[in-house]
Parts: structure tokens; sequence; C-alpha cells
């Protein structure tokens, strides 16, 4: 029941910051567009979204919570203060330098990241400017992501699922005010937006930093001095920090490959950007909730303990990711053009959009499942394995982008993503299982063939409805009227997969209720 809790805790609020997102990205869109100014938008962000992902989203925690928990038992919690005193210091330490040399080799970057703007001065200069504008909060994002783990570590989760929601705000702030004033598609709206990442990592800060200093164990001084712990954490950080920030290189490499057509950059960001909805919610609870009770489990040395929060991690993501995976599918019309088509966002660029959302949603539950076996690995303070193996998965993505691009353009990349969070959370699942390490209860193998009836159930009937809203939707015209079905379709598909779980004995909806009750 207190995972439930916690995990209905953290995906309310990673669920509320997804969906401040696309309030934010769907402003983007009307007033950008999908074109040149977009393009080096979102080619200069990919460096700052990547250490959201890599660090200020919780993917820290596979090596800070392990040795937080192993510290705070054998030494106490003066050590335990200590140890978060450090590893606070030296990532802001390198995270300013890093930053200060980004801004120094900003067009170097902006080479590497969009090689397709080199015969164009115009995106390529844009994207320069944009990347210094947005890129100090790379600094940011390093204390962000120390204070974040320090909270789950501490079992503070709503607190650090929170600041997720203030970034977002934030961002969602902006983006209205520029909507309000009538902000057209300039080089200083798109400015704006990109320094805008800045203030809303500060916010960010704001939140998760005051709360871990209502904490036993919060920082009171900053350590120039580090203790040997801080470089066998770095050591276990590194690779499960780089197999958490896969999926935003794999996004990366598609726009490598994507950036010489005009367009296809800003297409795949909006498409991967609906995919992360799911996957975000997922990612962050299972490192904020799921990932620590299952390390907890393996500490205890209770085979049955381990096996539990396995299966219900297992549950949880399958639960998740595959009706969302399902939903996007059938409804990415409907889902890209409520949600994206105005202003200088046409029904081209819906259409667009529409096809890498369905290409990509393939790849979902892959990932989700990904996430689940990184978890049950970095329990056993193996950071490697995923590592590893996400590399693979990369490696497939990079490939199949090659191949895929010159036939089937952006839609072909989105694809690639997909397939490679199969390959990797095959790879690692395998073994895992080897090992020892992957334990599922024999009830959990029966469960998971009434969730995937469940989600049929729900795709079926909103695939139907969805066909018989489309003409009255066409004729309408209407933006209201389309975000109106698309929300009325969603409500009546969650309401649907949840009576059918009830249903098939999966999870009693009282249960749910509950939990999302205490949680809030």
């Amino acid at each position: 029941m207190s995972l439930a809790r916690d995990v209905t805790t953290v995906g309310a609020a990673t669920l509320t910051s997804r969906l401040l997102g696309f309030l934010r990205d769907a402003g983007v869109a009307a007033v950008l567009g999908a074109g040149p100014l977009s393009d080096a938008y979102f080619a200069a962000l990919q460096i700052p979204n990547l250490f959201r992902r890599l660090l200020a989203e919780g993917a820290l925690n596979s090596a800070f919570v392990p040795m937080w928990l192993r510290i705070k038992d054998e030494n106490g919690l003066a050590a335990t203060r200590r140890f978060g005193e450090e590893v606070l210091s030296a990532m802001a330490a390198s995270l300013v330098g890093l930053a200060v040399m980004c801004v120094i080799f900003a067009p170097a970057i902006v080479h590497l990241l969009a090689p397709g703007f080199r015969g164009e001065g115009q995106r390529f200069a844009l994207a320069v400017e944009f990347v210094r504008l947005s890129i100090p909060y790379v600094a940011v994002s390093g204390t962000v992501a120390v204070a974040v783990a320090a909270l789950n570590a501490g079992g503070r989760v709503a607190a650090a699922a929170f600041g997720l929601v203030v970034f977002n705000g934030v961002m969602v702030a902006v983006v209205l005010a520029l909507i309000m004033s009538d902000a057209q598609a300039t080089v200083g709206t798109a400015a704006i937006l990109s320094a805008a990442m800045v203030a809303a990592g500060l916010a960010q800060l704001v939140c998760v930093g005051g709360a871990w200093l209502r904490l036993e164990t919060r920082p009171r001084r900053l350590w120039l001095a580090l203790s040997p712990a801080v470089p066998r954490f770095v050591v276990q950080a590194i690779p499960g920090v780089f197999a958490g920030g896969i999926p935003q290189l794999k996004l990366m490499a598609g726009v490598m490959v994507a950036s010489s057509s005009q367009a296809a950059v800003s297409w795949l960001y909006y498409a991967n950007r609906l995919y992360e909805l799911p996957l975000g919610v997922i990612s962050i609870a299972i490192a904020s909730v799921l990932g620590p009770a299952i390390a907890a489990s393996v500490r205890s040395d209770d085979s049955a303990h381990a096996a539990s929060a396995q299966s219900r991690a297992l549950e949880i993501a399958l639960g998740l990711s595959l009706p969302a995976a399902v939903a996007f599918a059938v409804l990415s019309e409907a889902i890209a053009g409520g949600l994206f088509q105005r202003g200088a966002f046409g029904p081209r660029d819906t259409a667009m959009v529409a096809a890498a959302l369905t290409a990509i949603s393939a790849g979902l539950p892959g990932h989700s499942l990904e996430k689940v076996m990184g978890a049950v690995s970095f329990a056993h303070e193996d950071t490697h394995t995923p590592m590893y193996t996400a590399l693979c998965g990369l490696a497939a993505a990079v490939t199949g982008a090659v191949i895929l691009f010159p036939r089937y353009g952006h839609v072909g990349i989105a694809g690639a993503i997909a397939l490679s969070g199969w390959v990797g959370a095959t790879l690692l699942a395998v073994i895992l299982w080897r090992r020892g390490w992957l334990r599922i209860e024999a009830e959990a193998w029966r469960r998971v063939p009434r969730i995937m009836l469940a989600t049929f159930v729900m795709g079926a009937s909103i695939a139907g409805a969805n066909a018989l809203l489309t003409s009255w939707l066409d004729m309408s015209g209407s933006w209201l009227a389309r975000v109106g079905a698309l929300g009325l379709l969603v409500a009546a598909g969650l309401a649907l997969y949840l009576g059918c779980l009830q249903a098939l004995g999966v999870a009693s909806a009282r249960i749910l209720l509950r939990a999302i009750r205490e949680g809030f």
C-alpha cells in the first residue's frame, strides 16, 4: 500500500509536470510553428534537455540511493550528511566549468548536434545563439539532481517530484506571457524561450533545495576535500546516469540524421515530447519509488521480498506503458492536432507529427521494461551492465535511423528509436535472469496477460469511438471541439481500462482510489 501510495504521488506530480510541459509545447508550436526558427531552437535545447534527463529528473538516484543507505546503516546520519555535501560540491564545481566551456565552444556543439545546418547559415547561427542562452541550465541541473536524490533517499518523494511541476510551471508562464503579448515567430521570441529554461531551473532549485534543508541530512557547508566515498560514487554514477540519458541521446542522434531535412527536427521533437509523457511518469516513478524499494529488498537478503518488489515494478511499468502505447497509436492524429494545430502549426505538421508518434509509441513498453531491469541491476550496485545494454540500444537506434531515414524520413527515425527500447530491455533481462537477479512471482506472469487483454479492449473501444467522432470533428473544424473530443476519448479509455483491470482481478479500483487519496 505504501509503495502504491508513493508511486501514485510521484506519478501524479510527474503527470502534472508533463501536462504543463504539453501546454508549453503547444504554446511554442503556436508561436514558432515548424520551420527553420523552431529547428534551430529545438536543436539548441538538446544539451540542456540531455542534462535535465541525466540529472534533474532523478537518474542520479540509481547510484546515490544505494550508497546513501549503506553509509547511513554503517556510519550514521553525520556521515550521510557529509556524503551529500561532498557530492553537491563536486557536482556544482564540475558542471559550472562544463557550462562555461559550452558557451565558448557553442559553434562546435551545433556542428556536432545538427550537421545538416552547416549549409544553411540561418539555422546554424540561430542555434549557436540559443545554445549560449540556455546552457547555464547545465550548472543548475547538477545541484537540483543532488537535492532530488537526497530527498528520495530520505523518503521525501513528493517534494522531489513537485520540483518538476515548478520547472514546467515557470516555462508555461513564460509561454503564456508571449502569447498574450501577441508575440510572433521571431528570433527575439525564441531567445526568450531559450533563456526561460535557466529561470525555470532556478525555480526548481529553490523548491527542492528548500525541502532538502528541512531534513536532518541537510547540507551545512561545501567540502573542497572529498572523502573516498565520492570517487566511488562517481564511478558508480557515471554508467547509471549515462544509461538514464540514453533516450535523450537517441533523440539527439535522430536530430543529427534529420537535420538535413527542413522541419523534420521539429516534427521529431514534438512527437518525442508526446512520447515522453508516459515514459517520464514511468521513469521517474521507477527512479524515485520502485528503485529504492527494489534496492531495500535486495539489501534485506529476502528472496521473497525481492521477487515481490520486482514483480510489482514489472506490473506497474506494463500497466502504464501498454495502454499509453495503444492510445498513442490509435489517437495520434487527434492528439497531435488537438494539442498543437493552431497559429503557425498547420495541418501538414499535424500529419507529420502523428505519423512519427504512431511509430515511436511501439517502443514505449520496451523502454519501460528497460527501466525496471535497470533498477534491479542498480540495486545490486551494478551500474555498468545497464549502460552496456543501453549502448546496444543506442547503436540499434542510430543504425536504424541511418538505414530508414532515406526512405521513410523522420518516421523511420521514430521507428528506429522504438525498436531500440526492445533491444536494450531484452538484452538486460537475459543477463539479469542468467545471474539469478531477476525474480518474478508466478502471480505476476498470470496478471500480465490480463493487463494485455484490458489494453486490447480499451484500444478497440477508443478506435471505434474515434472513428465515429472523426466526421463530426471534420465538419466542426473547431480547435475547442477537437480538444474536447480528445479529452472525452482519453477519459472514457482510462475508465474502461481501469474497469477491465478490476473485472479481470488485476487491481481493485478501491485500492487505487485510496492510494490516490493518500498520495495527495
